[in-house]
């Protein structure tokens, strides 16, 4: 496919990469193939994620996947699952260790044909707020996610992102668990078992 092979050679970012604390170079981690019917709409590959050029090999994709029930399989499956991340490498860590927010120079770049080549996705999930604010504008990540009731009607799903820096976010809003997370679930199970 030309789209991917184009995103997995961009080099817009070098610069920027090269001058974080971790100094590195582009990777382009690339994960969907037109006819998916979920489509991951996440932030920004991790570390972990880089190194490995495949998305979500991390603690993060360990929730993700426990959130939406998905096998490691059935994520994995180009076939019917995308991760569109809204930039598709990592952006490095500033001097203190902590991420960098995705770079918007990729999103301008790459989503919008991204997501006409993808066609009818039929279940979106939105993780973090970079995702969250792209897709359903601005606001901050609890209310949106709070409110989840109303994108969810149209077949989008905003989350936080599952990171264990959230651990405490999920301990204070329990009906995340209780309420958005069963119903994630079922959709998620009846898309992919169609």
């Amino acid at each position: 496919m030309a789209l991917t092979s184009e995103i997995r050679a961009c080099r817009l970012c070098a610069d920027r990469f090269a001058a974080t604390a971790t100094g590195h170079v582009p990777r382009p981690v690339v994960w969907f193939r037109p006819g998916a019917r979920l489509l991951v709409a996440g932030q920004a590959p991790g570390l972990r994620v880089h190194e490995s050029g495949r998305p979500f090999t991390d603690r993060s994709g360990d929730r993700l996947r426990d959130w939406t029930g998905l096998s490691e399989a059935e994520f994995y499956d180009l076939s019917r699952v995308a991760v569109v991340p809204m930039a598709f490498c990592f952006p490095g860590y500033d001097t203190k260790g902590a991420d960098l927010p995705p770079p918007p120079i990729c999103a301008r770049t790459w989503r919008d044909r991204v997501l006409r080549e993808l066609g009818e996705v039929r279940l979106t999930l939105l993780v973090g707020g970079a995702a969250i604010r792209w897709h359903l504008g601005p606001g901050p990540v609890t209310a949106s996610v709070a409110n989840w009731r109303g994108p969810a009607s149209r077949g989008v799903f905003p989350l936080p992102h599952p990171s264990w820096r959230n651990t405490g976010w999920l301990k204070r809003n329990p009906w995340f668990e209780a309420e958005l997370l069963p119903e994630l679930r079922l959709r998620v199970r009846r898309l992919m078992d169609v």
